[in-house]
């Protein structure tokens, strides 16, 4: 039986509120409450704030036609984020039985998901609110941590946030997104794992089942 993504786990995904960082508006900085941030503090928490200064400006803009949001959608997820290095990460241990070419379609196909699944939820977020609280480091001096609260209308609870920011050198890019303590990543990597493991451990089954739900997203918001 060929292994399917389900919309459960497209729901887990939309949770996770990916596109959070995209959407939130307006999005600023809570003023320090310490002694002065480290380099890489900084650095993270204003790569997080164009992010957001981006997204509002070329996204949330009405009338939009949806390809050219998705053009756009790819181009900022790709600029921010850690595409390939998560698109690994989250394959672990099978993405060295992968041949070059399973790997290729692989980091296509997931990069597709994660664009097709997410374009059409923009609006639900325009006019909420993301606070910046704090940034910290990690024990490895490259990754910095910057924690935030996504205001909801209606007096609805704060949603708590956590941006993984990883900088090497002149490099700097999104490598996970933590809301509510479930990781983005770990989530991922679980249910493709599940996915893999009903296809007797094959990473073939796992690319069937992307090139299945990406083409049906892709026709269902035409």
């Amino acid at each position: 039986m060929k292994a399917r993504i389900s919309t459960r786990i497209l729901r887990r995904f939309s949770v996770l509120a990916l596109l959070a960082v995209f959407l939130a508006v307006p999005f600023f900085s809570m003023p320090a409450q310490s002694a002065a941030q480290t380099h890489n503090e900084q650095v993270a928490e204003d790569f997080i704030l164009t992010l957001a200064d981006k997204a509002i400006a070329s996204l949330t803009a009405p009338n939009t036609p949806r390809n050219e949001r998705v053009k756009r959608f790819r181009a900022l997820f790709n600029e921010y984020f850690a595409v390939r290095g998560i698109g690994k990460w989250v394959l672990g241990r099978h993405w060295k039985k992968a041949s070059e070419a399973q790997k290729k379609e692989y980091l296509h196909l997931f990069e597709d998901l994660m664009v097709v699944s997410y374009v059409e939820r923009f609006s639900r977020y325009a006019g909420e609110t993301l606070k910046v609280v704090k940034t910290l480091p990690h024990k490895n001096k490259n990754i910095t941590t910057v924690y935030a609260e996504l205001t909801q209308p209606g007096g609805a609870s704060k949603i708590r946030m956590e941006w993984r920011v990883t900088t090497k050198g002149e490099k700097i890019k999104i490598t996970d997104v933590t809301v509510e303590g479930i990781s983005m990543g770990s989530t991922l990597k679980s249910d493709f794992g599940s996915i893999i493991r009903r296809e007797g451990n094959s990473v073939e089954g796992l690319i069937v089942a992307l090139r299945e739900k990406t083409t049906s997203l892709k026709v269902s918001t035409n």
